[in-house]
């Protein structure tokens, strides 16, 4: 992975406060137990960042069925600050600040190229349609290779960064004929929408809002582009080693229930609140549905799975991404074989 910039290093520190630190302390959430969340009378404390109004992990906190879940193998949760960008979330892992996160293949890989104290347990299948090449309407962009020229907003060694050079590969395009605006996805919206980009890289989370106001468009989405950017859960390796029942029985509640979200999406938004910042309502909701019955769910990691992630890794060292192919085999669990 390329050194950060002094701002991209400050960036990094204040996502990861916000991942350690937005819910209280993770101590203060643990059940008395020290760093691997042993609490006082046995019980195990599982430090997950807090899921806010949709999903499957904001539905089970709401209605009791995660808790249920876990106490049948003698654990807890502990909502510990809020889901973000998986590199921060790494950090707190590695830092025994955390002990599960999600995040996409291509952030896993940046965070692996460092010294990860993590491996990843489950996959969901690459987007189709969540995730691609934002553009907004009346831009004149109707393909990938008008990009040439252009700056396109990107995270950098994440999902946007592996999006737009994926795309700029499939399309023939040069990499360094495009210009990449590095930026954290939170703070994308109103520099794309002020036209001081052209293009925005970024994934569901991000595109359903800019989709939603009518304002923008998918120059190309994740079939268009070939993507492989799978979405994959992490858990800290020492906690995997210890507790591996506890890891088999959250996979289990996820696999579930993704499922169940599949099939149903609109009972998964807007979980707490229907109103607000974190609510996804009118046209927004319409789209997030829609992408969600298209997704995929949350499954074991199978050979067929390793080879697409052997793939990105190379990509990624290939475009100077990492400054190396990262050993991303090294660090998965067969979560159907812990014990």
């Amino acid at each position: 992975m390329r050194p950060l910039t002094p701002f991209a290093a400050l960036a990094a520190l204040a996502a990861l406060a916000t991942v350690t630190a937005c819910g209280g302390s993770p101590a203060a959430d643990t059940a008395g137990g020290g760093g691997d969340g042993e609490g006082a009378k046995g019980t195990v404390t599982v430090r997950i960042p807090d899921p806010g109004n949709s999903g499957v992990l904001a539905l089970g906190k709401k209605d009791g069925s995660l808790d249920e879940a876990l106490a049948a193998v003698g654990a807890k949760v502990a909502w510990t600050g809020s889901a973000g960008p998986f590199a921060p979330a790494a950090q707190a892992m590695n830092a025994d600040q955390l002990d599960i996160a999600t995040g996409s293949i291509t952030s896993g890989i940046t965070s692996l190229s460092q010294s990860p104290g993590f491996a990843f347990f489950t996959a969901t299948d690459p987007d189709p349609v969540g995730e691609g090449i934002l553009v907004r309407e009346g831009s004149g962009i109707t393909a990938v290779k008008d990009l040439v020229g252009r700056k396109v907003a990107v995270n950098k060694g994440g999902t946007g960064e592996y999006l737009l050079l994926k795309a700029l590969a499939e399309a023939g395009v040069p990499a360094d004929e495009v210009e990449r605006v590095y930026l954290r996805p939170d703070q994308t919206a109103a520099v794309f929408n002020a036209g001081q980009v052209d293009a925005w890289a970024v994934w569901s989370t991000y595109a359903v809002a800019e989709i939603g106001s009518g304002k923008a468009r998918f120059l190309a989405d994740g079939t268009a582009i070939g993507s492989d950017n799978y979405s994959l859960n992490a858990v800290r390796s020492k906690f995997a080693k210890e507790h591996p029942e506890i890891v088999k029985a959250l996979y289990a509640y996820l696999h579930e229930h993704s499922a169940k979200e599949k099939k149903d999406p609109a009972a998964y938004l807007n979980v707490f609140t229907d109103a607000g910042p974190t609510a996804v309502n009118g046209k927004a909701k319409e789209v997030q549905i829609a992408f969600t019955a298209k997704a995929g769910t949350v499954d074991p990691i199978g050979p067929e799975d390793v080879e697409r992630f052997e793939a990105v890794a190379r990509f990624y060292a290939d475009q100077k991404v990492t400054p190396n192919k990262v050993d991303i085999a090294a660090h998965l669990l067969d979560v159907e074989k812990l014990s």
